[in-house]
């Protein structure tokens, strides 16, 4: 089996990827300082697969750590790189921060990678890097627009670098995906997304409220130029997504030595926050009370994917539905609190 080393591998994105590998014949090996996740996805990601990976906790900005992390798992065959702090609004308050985070995770893993001749990595990228464009839905030939929070700019950064290792290290090849908006959780109920404190991402935040454990959802802004005054996001499930990683590193394998090419990753279709809302009440049954706030420093008006490109270059496409992810995020919600 080939081994594949999964940074931020406990983490929302990440644990599901872990599944999906296995499932595609390969070995993970988690790597994850469980800043942003618990002891408890481990857990879940035994009972699905059937034992429990590797798993080394560290932070990926320490080369020391990382170093001997790569040395003692010996022969890698690819590294997908998640470990990242990831929400747009905390990264307004702390943008130092997110640059030393998710820059220097990434630098730290370049440079290791070199020194020991890995040859493919995927990775984790945003349409943040788009900033709010001039067109949708948005492509990969879009031009990189100022970002609009420090995290985008971190993954703006975070491509050019990754780009600059390609062409100065012969043999490596990456793939740059550039997530729309995830969500769901897997269909088992195990493993989900694990907010820690008050959630900055919409479904988690539908979830809590609708288990009881918020007063109410808080839209952040009705005022935008959109069908409903709401944001417009490219909301894609979880699982989905997952197998978008495992199909980019199958591409790696067959791509040319230095190759390195971004990929939306999406559904291509633009849904608003109060149609997310409004399919989750429907789709489970249940009432989400919620307040209009003013607009969140850091968000774009509207973004949604052109995914052409990775239907016709990788042959991948989601399957799964808006309400497949509504109802996932809610088993995932209700079994949490069961564990409690």
């Amino acid at each position: 089996m080939k081994k594949v080393i999964v940074t931020g591998g406990a983490g929302f994105i990440g644990s599901h990827t872990v599944v999906e590998l296995v499932a595609a014949g390969y070995e993970p090996v988690i790597v994850d300082d469980l800043r942003n996740s618990e002891e408890r996805i481990l857990n879940g990601i035994e009972t699905i697969i059937g034992f429990r990976p590797t798993f080394h906790r560290l932070d990926c900005t320490d080369p020391i750590a990382v170093s001997s992390m790569l040395d003692e798992e010996g022969d890698v065959h690819g590294v997908i790189h998640f470990a990242a702090d990831k929400a747009v609004g905390e990264s307004m308050s702390r943008p130092a921060m997110y640059y030393r985070n998710n820059i220097g995770s990434l630098a730290v893993l370049l440079s290791l990678m070199r020194e020991r001749s890995f040859k493919h990595i995927v990775f984790s990228s945003s349409c943040t890097v788009y900033g709010q464009p001039d067109s949708l839905p948005v492509s990969e030939d879009s031009p990189d627009r100022n970002a609009s929070s420090p995290y985008g700019e971190t993954k703006v950064v975070c491509e050019q670098l990754v780009r600059r290792q390609c062409e100065a290290v012969p043999g490596l090849k990456a793939a740059l995906l550039r997530y729309f908006n995830p969500i769901g959780a897997h269909p088992s109920g195990l493993i989900g997304e694990l907010p820690r404190g008050v959630p900055n991402n919409l479904v988690p935040f539908v979830t809590q409220t609708a288990a009881g454990l918020r007063d109410r959802l808080r839209v952040n802004g009705d005022d935008y130029d959109t069908v409903d005054g709401t944001c417009v996001r490219d909301y894609i499930h979880v699982v989905d997504l997952a197998q978008a990683h495992v199909t980019a590193l199958a591409w790696l394998e067959q791509a040319e030595p230095q190759t390195c090419e971004a990929f939306n990753l999406g559904t291509g279709k633009g849904r608003t926050v109060m149609e997310v809302v409004n399919a989750f009440q429907k789709e489970n049954k249940v009432i989400v009370p919620y307040v209009v706030g003013p607009r969140r420093a850091g968000d774009v008006v509207s973004v949604f994917a052109d995914t052409t490109k990775s239907r016709e270059v990788l042959r991948w496409e989601p399957q799964l539905t808006l309400e497949d992810a509504v109802r996932d995020a809610w088993r995932w919600q209700r079994a949490l609190a069961v564990k409690a």
